[in-house]
Parts: C-alpha cells; structure tokens; sequence
C-alpha cells in the first residue's frame, strides 16, 4: 500500500465505523432511557403504524369502559328513583285496602285519602326531580339511549325508554279490560280458538270446549304477551217447586255426566223434602261434577265455582210423572259461564286483539288507553278504594318492569365492562411485543456499542498516527 500524506484511508475507515457504531450507541441509549424499541418512525416504520392503531384501540376500549360504568351509574339513580316510587305506590296500596274496609267512616277514609294526596305528589317530585347529569330519567322524556362501549363507531347498547313515573302515567296502560263477556251457546263439543293480535299472525290455542273454563285456560295457556283471562262462576237458575209427580219413588238427575239419584215424594206435602234430597244429593256428587246446589226457598240454584258448563239431564224413574220442578231445579239444559279478559299490550302493539272460535267465543276489541291514573286515584268511598287497588296493581307492574329492565342493563353493562377490560388487557400486550424495547437485549447491544466506541476512537487515533511513517523516510 502506497505511503500517503494527503489521503488517511485507515482513518476514514476507522472514522466511518465509529459514526456507525455512535448511531448503535444512540439508538441503544434512546431506547433503554425511553423503554421503547420505537421511538420515532425511522426505528421501525410498520411497527409504528400497526403500534398507533393499538393504541388508538386500546384508548378507545379504556374510555369504553367508563361509558359503560357511566351507564351503570345513570341505570342505578333512575332505579333508585323508581325504588322510591314503588314503596310510595305500595303504602297508597295498603292505605286502599284499608279504606275499603266497613269498619271506617267517612272521615276515617278523607283521612285516609290526605295521606294518599301527599304520596301522589311525592311520587311525581320524584319522577320530575330524579336526574343524571342534567338527564331526566322518570318522567318519560328518557327515550331509547345508546350507550357507547366499544372502540369503534356503532358498537352500542341500547338502553330502552325508561316509563313515565309521573302520576298522570302511572295506573294507565296500553290494552282493555273485558268483563263478563258471552263465550256463545255453551257445547262441550271442542272447536278450534284462535287469537289474532294487532297485524300479527293468528295464534291457535287449541280445539277447546265452547266452555268458559276452558276458553280462560286456553288463553292462559297461550303465553301470548299481556293477556290473560279468568272464568266466573257458572249458575243455573233455581226453578219454581211444583207437585208433577205422582207416585213417590226415585228419579234421576245427570250432572256433568255423572247420574245422582234424588228420592221424590208426592204431593204439595213434599215440596221442601224433594228440594232438601236434591241439593243433598247434588253436593253428595260435586266432587266428581264440580258443582254445588243451594236451596233458595223455592228452589235449588246450581253452581259451578271456577265456569264449567252444566250439563244437565232428568228422567222421572219411579217417581211417577215428576219432573225436574218437583226438585225445584231448573230446566235441563247445557249452561255455560261468562269469561273475563285483561290484555296489557307490549310497547309498540297497536290495533285490534281478535278472538274467533267457530260457534264459540268470538271478540275484537281495540288496544287502547285503559285504568285509571293514579292522579285520579280517590280512596274516600269504598268503590273508590276498589278502583284504586286495581289502579295501584297496574303502576306496580309498570315500575316493577322499568325496575327490572334497568336491573338487566347493569348486569350487561357489567359484563362488557369485564369483557373490555380483556381486551384492552390483550391490546396492550400485543402493542407491547411490538413496541417497547427488551432491557436484556439492549443492554448487550449497549455494551457492544460503547466497546465498539473505545475502540474505534482508539483506532482513529493510531490511524491518525500513520503518516508520521512517512518522515522517517525524508530523515534518511
């Protein structure tokens, strides 16, 4: 190798290989003083796209996580709310029940009716007053709510109007309330009941007896949101005592199918005795025919507590000539009930509920505006207080829903919170990996660079040295 003044090769080389080994240093210094292996986009241009993205997610999933605590929070105060509510609605209750016994007078039940007037007015201060965050919550301007608990936009949880909680709201409810409605000719012979609701298809209840019982069960058993029926209680009239027979003997009277004997005695003489027999016999059987006879003094009624039809049949046998009158029953017949129907409509269902059953039970009566609010409520007569208990039940089973419906939204807003809190978990571990510097890595590579270091400072310096070779030639 030429002996050059000018131009240092080895230093140059030495000079370059400590700059390179110095940006090792640097790069080593900065990323064990920061604790990431990226600190600017020229350290790892991906990493540091795919990491920003991890982190947006991972600010995103946290702040997630306290909306939905902020849901819980807001849940909690509107069922604190209703919580209040339904123990001012519960003492009005009893405060009903109370009133509509005989034992009180007039004054007694104004008494009554002042503490019911403060409950109300409590009651709808709390439903004006109950907020969160400026948000009224009980006095049905709360509508549908989303709530944002995921990174990203449209991940959502619907929280559902919250029902008015005032008193003008409360007691009144979307449905009817049917009384003593005609099932048609009573049969025991099944047709086929079908119940249509608002533009819903038509929901088959099964072929069912034209029978006020079974039609109630049947609907009952539906499981049709809302509706519900109950029978009342069937009753053949008592007929008039008249002396038809002619000889004393035994005749035989069929109820619901099962044949009862009745022992008969002629004449005028035997009026009360025939009836006596009658209903003896007719109770001696009610276990079996569901039915029961009372004497009325001039002839026997017939009942069936829970509205079975009656089915009744008569043959004179040996008492000659006699017919159902010198019993004192009615005329043989198949003798139904009446039925009773209370609908409550989901949020949303409109039109007509419509019942058809061919020869039977047939209805269509329109989802409306029902009960009395409890505003309205006045317990100081005893129909009153009646009224009020029906009222009252109806506003319970409103707050109970709200309270049951924010009751379930806690619980999910409980398990998102658990389920983000996975995720930021493994956001932020992924982002990790990616990211922040390994101490143990590092710390050699340091340690390389600052050897490097010293010795290519070392080498520059000897480099530095070379061309003083030069004048031991022009000495010689």
């Amino acid at each position: 190798m030429a002996q050059t003044i000018n131009t240092n090769i080895s230093s140059l080389t030495a000079q370059r290989n400590s700059a390179r080994t110095q940006n090792d240093l640097s790069t080593s210094i900065a990323r064990l003083s920061s604790g990431l292996r990226i600190n600017s986009a020229k350290d790892d241009a991906a990493g540091l796209a795919i990491s920003e993205r991890f982190t947006a997610q991972i600010r995103g999933v946290n702040q997630a996580a306290r909306n939905a605590n902020d849901g819980i929070s807001l849940a909690q105060v509107a069922e604190g709310g209703l919580g209040s509510v339904g123990n001012n609605l519960q003492r009005m209750r009893e405060l009903a029940v109370q009133s509509a016994n005989s034992t009180n007078s007039a004054s007694d039940r104004a008494a009554l009716q002042l503490e019911v007037s403060q409950l109300a007015a409590e009651i709808d201060r709390v439903a004006t007053q109950t907020q969160f965050n400026g948000l009224n919550l009980l006095d049905g301007s709360f509508q549908t709510q989303q709530f944002q608990v995921g990174a990203n936009a449209g991940q959502t949880v619907s929280l559902a109007s919250i029902a008015s909680a005032r008193t003008s709201a409360l007691g009144v409810y979307q449905g009817f309330s049917l009384q003593n409605q005609s099932i048609g000719t009573a049969s025991n012979t099944a047709a086929a009941l079908t119940v249509t609701v608002g533009s819903g298809s038509a929901i088959a209840l099964g072929s069912v007896a034209v029978d006020a019982k079974a039609i109630a069960a049947a609907i009952n058993g539906g499981n049709v949101a809302g509706l519900t029926a109950t029978a009342n209680a069937t009753t053949v009239a008592a007929g008039t005592s008249a002396s038809n027979g002619t000889t004393s003997g035994t005749s035989t009277f069929t109820v619901n199918g099962v044949a009862i004997s009745i022992a008969g005695v002629a004449g005028a003489g035997g009026l009360s005795g025939n009836r006596a027999n009658a209903v003896a016999a007719i109770n001696a059987q009610s276990a079996a025919t569901g039915v029961t006879a009372s004497d009325t003094g001039s002839g026997v009624q017939l009942s069936a507590a829970d509205g079975r039809n009656i089915v009744t049949s008569f043959a004179a046998g040996g008492f000659t000539s006699a017919t159902v009158a010198d019993f004192g029953l009615g005329a043989t017949a198949t003798t139904g009930s009446t039925v009773n129907v209370n609908y409550v409509a989901p949020t949303g269902t409109t039109g007509n509920v419509v019942f058809a059953q061919t020869a039977g039970f047939a209805n269509s009566t329109a989802i409306a505006g029902t009960g009395t609010a409890i505003a309205a409520v006045d317990i100081s007569t005893v129909g009153g207080a009646n009224a009020a208990l029906a009222a009252i039940d109806a506003a319970l089973t409103t707050i109970n829903s709200s309270r049951a419906s924010l009751g379930a939204i806690q619980n999910r807003f409980s398990s998102t919170i658990e389920n983000l809190a996975t995720s930021a978990e493994n956001l932020t571990a992924s982002r990790s990996r990616i990211q922040d510097a390994d101490f143990a890595q590092e710390t050699a590579n340091l340690a390389r660079a600052q050897v490097l270091q010293q010795a290519g400072t070392a080498m520059i310096a000897q480099a530095n040295q070379l061309p003083q070779q030069v004048l031991s030639l022009l000495k010689g």
